[in-house]
């Protein structure tokens, strides 16, 4: 962040200043390994939360088939137990029923002091409040629950959270029937019941006053933190108008600025200035691309959330891992680690590298396959005088990873997936 004199004049600019360049887009391998050390996770939880809502705290292998919609799973749920046994056990209640599933003791430990944050009245507070900043960032103040229940992960919201969170506060929230704008149907929405000027401040303004709301000017030159990864260059003129740009009057997202030229400089700030503080306001920082355009709809925004994007590699990064794509606030991480741990977060890592175990196992026994196949091909070459030499430098070079990682920092073993690809690196037009 950063603060900026009075080297640019006080005007907001209704237009832009065009600039026609092309900037290579640079994979981040530290941004990478933070979204891909997350694989499976979301669904592992989801299906976790789905077997503690049974009463029996199990599920029948026989139901499985339904989950996969339901809970949008990459893979079969019985693949997702049969991969992480650390996670899920497999038994069988009586001998008249069928096989069902349940958690590991680990898990469900784990799982209970998950629920021990959720159910503390400073997490709820939390939560409450930045869900309440999530529909003030709308022009409606309000949002269908479908999409509220797409970002309840990213929220750090409990799995009932209509019931076990929002019910409690009656002075924030209603849920409503409204037409959906883009479906024109009617649907259930989540309301604010009324404006709160006191939350009506953004991460970016409470740096400035240092965390004195009462401080908070409206109008301030604030500059956005711009990091950018090894090999990412801008041209001299692309920088310049950066630097200009950054100079422009912050207008806060809680504000309404549609009168700017959506097409103006000053318009793309404020558009960027909402698009950072949805970023802050999710527990790591980051969200799948497509909940940020869909929101970008419904705030009212259309394109200019992609054409942020595109626009500002500085602030946001894409990254394409884990089949999907996924938005990562920068300046929120240093590496691979978030720089501020939300303490849920600290839990999902938790559930991380339990998951991690059971890949290392996986590992380790195939491993020992291969090394039993090796001899066995030794062997028989000496039996026929054809002396050999096998080498598998591949395997070794896995094990050595393996075993040079610190269970504590909770690393990601599909090193495959973290690594950056030569040559594919992207280059995209980027119009300033």
């Amino acid at each position: 962040m950063r603060l900026y004199g009075a080297k640019f004049p006080c005007r907001l600019h209704h237009h832009r200043t065009f600039i026609a360049a092309k900037v290579k887009w640079v994979r981040d391998p530290y941004l990478d390994k933070a979204v891909s050390k997350e694989k499976d996770l979301k669904q592992a939880i989801s299906v976790k939360n789905e077997i503690l809502t049974s009463p029996s705290k199990s599920l029948p292998l026989s139901s499985l088939s339904l989950l996969k919609p339901l809970l949008n799973l990459p893979t079969t749920a019985l693949k997702l137990f049969q991969k992480y046994p650390t996670l899920f056990t497999q038994f069988q209640p009586s001998a008249s029923l069928p096989l069902h599933v349940k958690l590991t003791p680990h898990a469900l430990s784990i799982h209970k002091e998950e629920q021990e944050i959720h159910n503390s009245s400073t997490h709820r507070d939390d939560a409450v409040k930045r869900l309440a900043k999530l529909l003030m960032l709308t022009r409606a103040t309000r949002l269908p629950l479908h999409i509220i229940d797409r970002l309840k992960f990213d929220l750090g919201l409990p799995h009932n959270y209509i019931t076990a969170l929002l019910s409690d506060y009656p002075e924030y929230f209603q849920v409503c029937e409204a037409q959906d704008c883009f479906s024109d149907k009617e649907t259930l929405h989540l309301e604010l019941v009324c404006w709160r000027d006191e939350l009506a401040v953004s991460e970016m303004e409470k740096r400035v006053a240092h965390g004195d709301v009462e401080n908070v000017k409206k109008g301030e030159r604030i500059g956005f933190s711009l990091s950018y990864p090894n090999g990412f260059d801008l041209k001299k003129k692309v920088k310049d108008w950066v630097f200009e740009w950054q100079g422009l009057p912050y207008i806060s997202p809680y504000e309404n600025a549609f009168h700017l030229n959506p097409n103006g400089d000053q318009a793309e700030k404020w558009v960027v200035a909402v698009l950072h503080e949805l970023l802050w306001l999710l527990v790591s920082k980051k969200t799948e691309k497509e909940n940020v355009l869909i929101l970008g709809d419904y705030f009212g925004f259309g394109n200019r959330f992609k054409n942020a994007l595109v626009h500002h590699p500085g602030m946001f990064y894409v990254s394409n891992k884990i089949r999907t794509q996924t938005v990562v606030l920068r300046e929120a991480y240093r590496k691979d680690f978030l720089v501020i741990k939300h303490p849920l977060m600290g839990m999902r890592f938790r559930y991380i590298h339990l998951m991690n175990k059971a890949n290392e196992k996986q590992r380790k026994a195939a491993g020992g396959a291969l090394g039993s196949w090796s001899r066995r091909r030794v062997a028989s070459s000496i039996n026929r005088g054809k002396v050999r030499t096998i080498r598998d430098k591949s395997w070794k070079g896995e094990e050595d990873k393996s075993n040079g990682s610190s269970d504590s920092e909770f690393e990601d073993f599909d090193y495959s997936e973290s690594e950056v690809e030569d040559g594919n690196d992207e280059v995209r037009k980027l119009d300033l």
